[in-house]
């Protein structure tokens, strides 16, 4: 399927869908967990932003935001994407507007979309970091753009706290992010 037969097609409510070099994916809406976890990464991103105001641009989730990459014929919507510029002028923005850190958490059944397909469509896009947090796992795989080519990992456990170059001052704790998706349960 191309971009332009994705960009036209309907779905079912409920879900969410990306496109991955033509091949379209159902995205399930997130259980209990999934979305526990997503708001505690948007938490601490939230309260970097209410300390360092006119920082961050944009903080999006999955419905929010698109990562288009027409070469590949693939679009993707993170589960979180933090923005430092405003979006480019013009009617394909999505296709130019380039997040400076991307934020996937692992579903069961996800793992090689997260691990390797998103891998390296987010680097081909520009993104700078692409984090993948993985709650059974208890892990969160750093990925740092070191080229245009190439990311250095770093993985980050509890009670590590991350720090990025993108958010000065951000002292993250992946173990908030998991303690909240065990608070959930696994529904």
């Amino acid at each position: 399927m191309t971009l332009a037969e994705f960009e036209g097609a309907e779905g079912q409510p409920g879900h969410l869908y990306e496109l991955s070099r033509g091949v379209v994916s159902v995205v399930d809406v997130p259980n209990r967990r999934h979305l526990a976890l997503i708001n505690a990464l948007k938490r601490q991103v939230h309260a970097y932003d209410l300390a360092h105001p006119g920082r961050l641009h944009t903080i999006a989730t999955g419905r929010e935001c698109k990562i288009l990459l027409p070469d590949l014929e693939s679009e993707r919507h993170p589960d979180l994407a933090i923005y430092l510029t405003p979006p480019p002028e013009g009617e394909d923005f999505w296709a130019r507007w380039i997040p400076a850190l991307v934020m996937e958490v692992v579903s069961p059944g996800s793992e090689e979309r997260d691990y390797v397909a998103k891998r390296e469509e987010y680097l081909r896009f520009g993104v700078s970091e692409y984090w993948i947090v993985d709650a059974d796992k208890q892990e969160m795989l750093v990925l740092r753009r070191r080229s245009r080519k190439r990311w250095q990992e770093q993985v980050v456990r509890p009670p590590e706290i991350y720090q990025t170059r993108w958010l000065p001052g951000l002292e993250f704790s992946i173990a908030l992010v998991f303690q909240a998706g065990e608070a959930a349960g696994n529904r």
